[in-house]
């Protein structure tokens, strides 16, 4: 019985590792197989599907079997990681939905102008003396992210470029920011609020 259930234990983590080092690399190739779409490709590879859109000039959604598309690069394997810590931390027991929107905030955070431009330095950005994400501050940020965890910042990364524009998010049960509540709110899933 121990030696299966290590031989489980060895699997899942493999399968876990395998997930987290799938990704684009600068000018990878991909031929669309049947039943594949942008958004499929996106969430997979973890890359934008304007993006996608863009860097192979399609004009509509349409793919068919045979394409070959080019790839565009996405964040790096190190910044992967650490969203994927910081949604682990920061939407535990939270739904699906809600840790796709919590990496889509970092991400929504690098691509605009009040932030930082890179996901380390958004997440370890320091407001008033104090880091910006409450895991930093704590050190929960270090406990290992779940393949859940993953895969909701691969589909925040397919999402890039979409969307509301929630830059904030927070709980309004424990929030003592008034600030934050001034907020125009996007979208509440489970216990956060989204907010730009």
């Amino acid at each position: 019985m121990l030696i299966k259930k290590g031989v489980l234990l060895t699997i899942a983590a493999a399968s876990i590792f395998a997930f987290q080092t799938k990704e684009a690399s600068a000018n990878s190739v991909y031929t669309v197989k049947e039943g594949d779409s942008l958004w499929n490709i996106g969430k997979e590879y973890g890359v934008s599907v304007v993006d996608l859109k863009n860097v192979n000039q399609l004009e509509s959604t349409k793919i068919y079997p045979g394409q070959k598309f080019t790839l565009p690069s996405s964040i790096s394997s190190e910044d992967r990681q650490l969203l994927a810590q910081l949604v682990h931390a920061e939407a535990k027991g939270e739904p699906y939905a809600g840790k796709v929107a919590v990496a889509t905030v970092v991400l929504n955070r690098v691509d605009h102008g009040d932030f930082p431009d890179s996901v380390k330095e958004v997440i370890y950005q320091k407001v008033n003396g104090h880091y910006a994400f409450t895991p930093v501050q704590t050190g929960t940020i270090n406990e290992r992210a779940t393949q859940e965890d993953y895969e909701a910042v691969n589909e925040a990364l397919a999402f890039n470029g979409q969307g509301q524009g929630s830059v904030f998010f927070y709980n309004p049960d424990t929030s003592s920011s008034k600030w934050v509540f001034s907020r125009q709110t996007t979208i509440t899933i489970g216990n956060h609020v989204f907010a730009k």
